[in-house]
């Protein structure tokens, strides 16, 4: 049984960080390409960040850097470290890991950011 487990949301404060962390199970992790998603109240789910198995990341231009994405494959685990925070990154964020056709989603966590 695939699980992805988001921690870390919370509410922030503008200008300050948090750190989303996911922990997988259920999959080879080394090989998945692991992203960090999110999506806003009567918006569509976005990516925010991927990396790949073998460490190249991407990011989205809205949070380029600010944000940084990293994985431990001994862990099983990736984070997403989200500085300079913005009241736009308020959002439910989503772990996701992809692996060819397949795609396995966490339950989510919520970031609000105060101005």
């Amino acid at each position: 049984q695939v699980q992805l487990v988001e921690s870390g949301g919370g509410l922030g404060q503008a200008g300050g960080s948090l750190r989303l962390s996911c922990a997988a199970s259920g999959i080879i992790f080394s090989m998945h390409t692991m992203g960090w998603y999110r999506q806003s109240p009567g918006k569509q789910r976005e990516l925010v960040a991927v990396i790949i198995s073998g460490g190249n990341t991407n990011y989205a231009d809205s949070v380029k850097g600010r944000f940084t994405i990293s994985r431990d494959n001994r862990k099983n685990m990736v984070f997403l470290q989200m500085n300079s925070l913005k009241p736009e990154d308020t959002a439910v964020y989503y772990c996701n890991a992809r692996l060819l056709t397949t795609s396995h989603w966490g339950q989510g966590t919520q970031v609000t950011v105060s101005s």
